[in-house]
């Protein structure tokens, strides 16, 4: 696994092209560019380590996760690298790009048509001799070692070293187990920097109303419909007294952003990078407002790719009932004009 890790770069930093007059630089952390696609990929090595350190894995044993799709991916490959057995537990809905990848690496998805018995599955799997349960929802935030170690808050920071604003106003992000909004928010306080975490949620998701009423146990028992992101009920990793601010996202404006930046940039990135990104742009509107100049970075968690069939389908997005027209203009006239003025 470190061997793994030495032949991997960092990934890249990209600069999204904002008008110069307005004083801002935007920064997009491409976690798309990791061998197995995502931002997931670090998750899924902490985890491995985590585990491996502890004893919980050997030679024989049979690692079992829950997941929606990504984090499976990557532990598929990290399985596969150590040399044992992976099964995810995975909703029925997951893309049908991510089941291959998952069997790519090896592993094994088993089913379950309801989203929230996920977690039962995946503990009744594991109660079988020789097999360990990941469980990267309690496991997330204790598994990476927020002081350094070059997590990613460290290469954020490392990147923007010779930037004009090194340090940024702003970093945005979506949770999911909510292990790397925990990452970012310990290690601004631990080096004692000013900027601010900003999570942002989408619809469905327990996240938000449970941060700003401080319920630890709030629950929706929904899904979400953007994939990586967002949660039924308030996860054990999931940190709420390290985030500064949370952003409830529309779906229509996180697909709509996701499909605005392959427009503008070429990247084409799934719909919890337009999460970020609606988010973002709410943040440079308010800096514009209040004459503050600097930078804001957010991630690209995954490539377009995966989504071909869905939020890259107009015929999907019309199934769902959304539509991303006001949210776009939205968007194509905030960086033509300045103005913010989202749909109500």
């Amino acid at each position: 696994m470190q061997a793994d890790a030495n032949r991997s770069a960092d990934t890249h930093l990209h600069v999204f092209p904002l008008p110069a007059e307005w004083g801002i630089d935007l920064y997009l952390k491409d976690e798309s560019v990791h061998p197995t696609g995502s931002l997931k990929h670090r998750l899924a090595r902490s985890l491995f380590l985590y585990a491996l350190a502890n004893g919980w894995i050997t030679e024989h044993t049979t690692v079992v996760e829950a997941s929606s799709g990504s984090t499976a991916v990557s532990e598929a490959y990290f399985a596969r690298l150590v040399g044992v057995d992976f099964v995810t537990v995975v909703p029925r809905s997951t893309s049908p790009e991510k089941i291959a990848l998952i069997e790519r690496y090896g592993g094994r998805c088993h089913f379950v048509d309801v989203p929230d018995e996920m977690y039962t599955e995946a503990e009744r799997l594991s109660a079988k001799p020789n097999h360990h349960y990941m469980d990267q929802f309690t496991y997330a935030e204790r598994a990476t070692d927020w002081r350094g170690n070059n997590n990613i808050a460290e290469s954020i920071f490392q990147q923007l070293e010779l930037e004009r604003y090194p340090v940024p106003e702003w970093i945005v992000m979506g949770a999911g187990t909510g292990g790397t909004s925990a990452t970012i928010g310990r290690y601004l306080r631990y080096r004692r920097h000013r900027t601010g975490l900003a999570v942002v949620d989408p619809e469905n998701s327990a996240f938000f109303p449970g941060w700003v009423t401080d319920t630890a146990d709030y629950a929706t028992g929904m899904p979400s419909r953007i994939e990586g992101i967002g949660r039924p009920r308030m996860e054990p990793s999931f940190v709420p007294s390290v985030i500064d601010l949370m952003i409830p996202v529309p779906d229509a404006a996180s697909i709509a952003a996701a499909r605005h930046l392959d427009t503008v940039m070429g990247l084409c990135a799934g719909g919890s990078t337009g999460t970020n990104l609606w988010g973002v742009w709410q943040l440079v509107a308010r800096m514009r407002r209040n004459g503050t100049r600097g930078s804001v970075v957010t991630l690209i968690c995954d490539g377009g790719e995966r989504y071909r069939h869905s939020y890259y389908d107009d015929d999907w997005v019309a199934a769902q009932g959304m539509d991303l027209a006001p949210y776009t203009a939205a968007l194509e006239r905030f960086l033509t004009d300045g103005e913010w003025a989202p749909p109500a």
